[in-house]
């Protein structure tokens, strides 16, 4: 299975279903938490998706089909004074694991990220999950770290 790769436009209505979908697959992944988006998240992400300034996603698609997805949100660095790219969701449907789907999309992003000037890709990843973990040190990815000490995600719902 060799994938395609391009940009999902999300006010295509086809795109908007494939972001929609992919996503949910992954959220009802034990990786992604389990349960699925909520009904709510289900209706609005394809619009809130578009009509945020800082996102952009590619899709993978084999034989006419979506088979992965890279949700990525644009940030900023201060240290090094240039964009970030925040591989925010990366899913592959269960058939088209380990095929290199996931390797091809982190590629896709990584370029994606140099045409738009970005320092660096940053990720997260549950300290659980050994395939992803895999796949990300393989594609050269690190532990986020200053002065000598690995960074925690901390968050605050609203």
């Amino acid at each position: 299975m060799t994938p395609t790769l391009r940009l999902l436009d999300p006010s295509d209505a086809r795109d908007a279903a494939i972001l929609v979908a992919l996503t949910d697959g992954y959220a009802r992944d034990p990786m992604g938490g389990g349960s699925g988006l909520s009904d709510t998240a289900r209706q609005r992400l394809a619009e809130a998706f578009a009509a945020h300034p800082a996102t952009f996603a590619l899709v993978a698609e084999a034989e006419g089909e979506a088979v992965g997805l890279a949700l990525c949100v644009l940030g900023f660095s201060s240290f090094y004074a240039a964009p970030t790219v925040n591989l925010h969701d990366i899913s592959v449907v269960p058939a088209a694991r380990g095929f290199g789907v996931g390797r091809a999309l982190l590629a896709a992003v990584e370029t994606e990220a140099v045409k738009r000037g970005a320092c660096k890709v940053t990720l997260e990843v549950r300290p659980d999950n050994a395939v992803g973990r895999g796949l990300y040190e393989s594609a050269g990815f690190e532990l986020s770290a200053l002065g000598g000490q690995a960074y925690l995600m901390m968050e605050k719902p609203l």
